[in-house]
């Protein structure tokens, strides 16, 4: 893009691929019950390297999915980062149960297992373990955690498509994995998001759990419109659109991830020499990031400039996010539910009101990386301290 150009925080890659794909689903006669999901699901499974996939309408409904097929509800209590989307803590109050908030890891700002450790009690079911950034959590300790203590992982890997750890895909370590594909994210399909699991049984429960409960799907009907309930269920399917379109966009992440790593990268040095600005990342050797978005935390003389340099960026023709913008025990619902305790999560509460999302994407040039961080770096200069207005 030249000096000229808006360069916005994320924008989805639709190529004429794309828009081929879904037509040719148009120009047919079957938009839902069709080949195109299960198609999808069984190439998403091939990309991560394993696993069980369902096709769902979005991220939280594969969250909700798997609360409900695993009899999380009321007396339960599951454990949630502070820092995350509130679709995360959402999904854990929709089936009654209780959310504990637990402060995350500085440095990648993602749960670790001696945070969640201190915060088991005997009534603790589960543990949501969000990938933040797309980085992968320290999978094997919080595992083992949850081995002692009988307790269900679910996977939150929203924003973490193609976030590796030992070299396992994120949602391949616990009981279920969920993931996005909002436009904003690695791949999209419109809305839409896909329940992974690593156990087939439980992919066929959460696949009728998702099409109203019914025993049978149409290729299974001996007799067309014939079948039976035996379980509540959702509609929570995907269409055979979304799915054509995420079948084309699924076959070009690994361009898209590289491309993102070498941004990510270029950003990671042009930064170097910002002692008081800090990237939320791994150097872990046994972990590969999805580099979901670039996420600059505000320290020293910086921390109070948050928003004016947002503000600055903006007019510039800069686009931005922040990751995410409260903690969730501090937004309304919750710390009226709850109750928020000031200092009770101080990583993410500083994550939260100290740091910036800068523009990553296949939307993005070297040269626009370039540019981002020069008007970082502006804006930097020409925000007075003394007038930062936090968050």
């Amino acid at each position: 893009m030249s000096d000229n150009v808006p360069i916005p925080f994320a924008r989805p890659w639709i190529t004429d691929g794309d828009r081929q794909a879904v037509l040719e689903v148009l120009n047919g006669h079957i938009l839902t019950h069709g080949p195109q999901c299960k198609s999808f699901e069984q190439e998403f499974a091939e990309f991560l390297g394993g696993g069980h996939c369902v096709s769902v309408s979005s991220c939280m409904a594969a969250l909700h999915l798997a609360y409900l097929h695993f009899g999380i509800g009321p007396g339960d209590e599951v454990i949630v980062p502070a820092q995350t989307h509130a679709a995360t803590v959402h999904a854990v109050e929709w089936v009654g149960a209780t959310p504990v908030f637990v402060d995350c890891d500085s440095r990648t700002g993602n749960l670790t297992a001696a945070a969640i450790s201190s915060e088991l009690t005997p009534r603790t079911k589960a543990i949501s373990v969000v990938h933040f950034a797309g980085i992968a959590c320290d999978m094997p300790p919080i595992v083992d955690l949850a081995q002692r203590h009988g307790l269900r992982i679910i996977e939150d890997c929203a924003i973490a498509l193609g976030a590796r750890h030992q070299g396992r895909h994120v949602a391949l370590f616990g009981d279920a994995g969920c993931f996005s594909f909002y436009p904003v994210k690695h791949m999209t399909t419109g809305e839409g998001g896909m329940f992974v699991t690593r156990h087939e049984a439980v992919a066929s429960a959460v696949a009728r759990l998702r099409a109203f409960g019914v025993d049978r799907t149409h290729s299974e009907r001996t007799v067309p419109g014939m079948y039976d309930v035996p379980s509540l269920g959702l509609n929570y399917r995907m269409s055979e659109i979304q799915a054509a379109l995420g079948r084309s966009q699924l076959r070009r992440m690994p361009d898209v991830l590289t491309q993102r790593a070498s941004l990510f990268n270029q950003y990671r040095t042009l930064l170097g020499d910002l002692p008081q600005v800090r990237l939320i990342d791994t150097d872990a050797p046994e972990s590969r990031s999805s580099h979901y978005c670039v996420s600059a935390v505000f320290e020293g003389e910086y921390a109070g400039r948050r928003n004016d340099v947002v503000t600055k960026l903006n007019a510039s023709g800069i686009g931005t996010s922040i990751y995410y913008p409260q903690p969730v025990p501090r937004m309304t619902y919750y710390r009226n539910k709850y109750g928020f305790l000031p200092g009770a999560h101080p990583q993410a509460t500083r994550i939260s009101d100290q740091s910036v999302a800068l523009p990553l994407g296949m939307h993005m040039t070297g040269r626009d990386v370039d540019r981002v961080v020069a008007m970082l770096k502006q804006s930097l200069a020409e925000t007075d301290s003394g007038k930062g207005t936090g968050r």
